[in-house]
Parts: structure tokens; C-alpha cells; sequence
């Protein structure tokens, strides 16, 4: 196949890269001897006109927009977090999870002691530790709170136990993280799903072979348009 017409599609690692595996091939794309958490992180397919990238998922929305991949598929909550440039296609409705602001469990029952409603306005000023520092910004100042909003890699349960943090803004799936460390969720800020994405350039210049591509993507998931 020509080399101008090769398919090059960024996935992630770890558990959503292994769900979106079972959704590729599903789609009719070729994933034998794909794996996405070996070391091995580019696989070609000459014949069918497929690479694949297998990414951190927090760099997908980087290498779609510049262009080193012309799909990608990415979490609601990175996407929104990177700001990046891309099209936004389908919702996949796949790897389902929440982004709330949690709370130590103490702090939200002294309310119930006092026979009193929780109110998040109560922790104006407060420290909020998160990974996604654009997004819990954006949050609290349209609520018209003033927090100081703290950036960490991992581990985000831990601050209010350190005492880095008074809540944090997490990713809560099953929400059992959250309960092992004594917190709970007093907020929702969105359910994030997968999404694919595209690079501009390349959703005009491969249509050919990217709008099929897409419609079987929404085929197999029952996704929405964006």
C-alpha cells in the first residue's frame, strides 16, 4: 500500500490499550503479536497499512495533533486536560470512570454529627491535589472558588493523609482506591470515557481510508458523534 495512504494510530498502555486492542480487531484492523506493555513500542503492518504507536496515554493527544499519529485513542479526561488541537470523532463509550473531588471521610462526616447538609463552599481556600490541575481550576473557578491547586503524578490519595492537600481531584472507577484511604466523593465533574481522535491535516487528506475506519468504530462501540 502506498505509504502516503498507511493508517498510523497512537494506543495506550496498560489496561485501556488492552480494551482498545479487542476494539480494534473487532474493527477488521490486524493485532497479532501487538502487545501493549511490552518494550516493543511501534508495530507495523505493511500489507494492511496499519502502524500502531503505543503511547502513555497522557502523550496521545500530543503525537495526534503534531501529526506523528493520525488516530488516537484517549481517555475524556486526558483529551480535556491536554487542550490539544485535535477532532474530537467518537465517544466509545468504553473504560468508564468518574472525575470527582473527594473529601476525607472525617471531614464530610462532621457534618452528618452537626445535622448539617455537606457544602463544598465551606473549603474555599483550601489545597486540592490532583493530575489534572487545568481541569479542577476550571471547575472551581466557575463555582467561583479561589483554591490553590497542587499537581502530582500519583498517588493523589495520599495528600490529604500527608497533609499536602485539604480534598484532591481524582479519576474513581469502582471507587474502592478511594474507600481504602479513608476518602469519598463530594462532587462529580464528568464521566470520562474513550474517545478516538484525529489530527486535522490527516482526517482531510486520508479520508478515504479514515471515514470508513471511523464508522466502524462507532459500529462496534455504539459511540456517539462528537
Amino acid at each position: 500500500m502506498n505509504e502516503k495512504e498507511k493508517i498510523t494510530l497512537a494506543i495506550p498502555k496498560g489496561k485501556l490499550g488492552q480494551e482498545t486492542l479487542e476494539i480494534i480487531e473487532a474493527c477488521g484492523l490486524p493485532v497479532a503479536g501487538v502487545e501493549t506493555d511490552s518494550r516493543k513500542l511501534q508495530f507495523d503492518f505493511p500489507h494492511e497499512g496499519v502502524k500502531y504507536l503505543i503511547c502513555r496515554p497522557t502523550d496521545i493527544p500530543t503525537y495526534v495533533e503534531y501529526g506523528a499519529a493520525d488516530l488516537g485513542i484517549v481517555g475524556k479526561d486526558t483529551l480535556l486536560e491536554s487542550e490539544a488541537d485535535v477532532f474530537e470523532l467518537v465517544d466509545l463509550k468504553y473504560s468508564k470512570c468518574r472525575l470527582v473531588v473527594a473529601l476525607p471521610k472525617l471531614a464530610v462526616d462532621q457534618y452528618h454529627s452537626r445535622g448539617k447538609e455537606f457544602n463544598l463552599w465551606d473549603f474555599n481556600h483550601s489545597r486540592v491535589a490532583t493530575k489534572f490541575p487545568r481541569i479542577a481550576n476550571k471547575f472551581f473557578s466557575d463555582l467561583g472558588m479561589q483554591v490553590e491547586v497542587i499537581k502530582l503524578h500519583g498517588n493523589i490519595e495520599l495528600a490529604p493523609i500527608a497533609g499536602l492537600a485539604e480534598m484532591i481531584v481524582d479519576l474513581v472507577s469502582s471507587g474502592t482506591t478511594l474507600k481504602t484511604n479513608n476518602l469519598v466523593p463530594v462532587a462529580n465533574i464528568f464521566e470520562a470515557t474513550a474517545r478516538l481522535i484525529a489530527n486535522r491535516v490527516s482526517y482531510r487528506i486520508k479520508s478515504g481510508r479514515l471515514q470508513p475506519l471511523v464508522s466502524r468504530f462507532r459500529e462496534k462501540t455504539g459511540g456517539d458523534n462528537q
